[in-house]
């Protein structure tokens, strides 16, 4: 009984694994090759996002940005292209009015001169990996309130702004097959 037992057994892993493999072998065929890697170099030490009052939300915040950049790049990116980039830090607009007294402490203030800025470098490949075009950038948007892009809802819409526009003004070009 015992040899019938681990040959029942040797075949059920061998199916199970053989339906594994092939369900694993065939995800892949339909989804895209990662376009794009977003990298926050050291984040602790971000004007905004390392805040104490925001701790619990910093990779929130961060992982929202990523994700929105992830989604945007698709409008403006050609196909055979790969974009890495590298945000150095991130200063959201607004900022906390501590003198105000301890019930607005955790209140972020919009004014004009709490500037959105996101200091990022960049560099974009070809499909043999070659570089296409890198650079520094930092974003910052002096007219970020007369925007109104973004739902009043969405804390992060002066920043979103912020890199859906860079993105379009970097690549877009690139994109529409037009050389710089």
């Amino acid at each position: 009984m015992k040899i019938s037992l681990s040959r029942w057994f040797l075949a059920l892993s061998a199916i199970a694994f053989l339906h594994v493999a092939g369900c694993a072998a065939a995800a892949p065929a339909g989804e895209p090759v990662p376009r794009i890697a977003v990298a926050f170099i050291e984040p602790e030490k971000f004007t905004d996002a390392s805040r104490a009052e925001l701790e619990p939300t910093s990779a929130g915040l961060l992982g929202e940005l990523r994700q929105f950049i992830i989604a945007t790049r698709v409008r403006y990116l050609p196909e055979n292209t790969k974009l890495n980039i590298r945000v150095a830090d991130i200063d959201l607009a607004g900022d906390f009015e501590l003198f105000r007294g301890p019930e607005a402490d955790r209140v972020r203030i919009a004014k004009g001169v709490y500037l959105p800025r996101i200091a990022l470098e960049f560099e974009l490949l070809d499909n043999a990996a070659m570089v296409v075009k890198t650079g520094k950038r930092d974003l910052t948007d002096i007219d970020y309130q007369s925007r109104g892009v973004y739902p009043q809802s969405d804390d992060l819409r002066y920043e979103k702004d912020l890199l859906r526009e860079w993105l379009r003004d970097e690549f877009s070009d690139l994109a529409s097959g037009k050389a710089n």
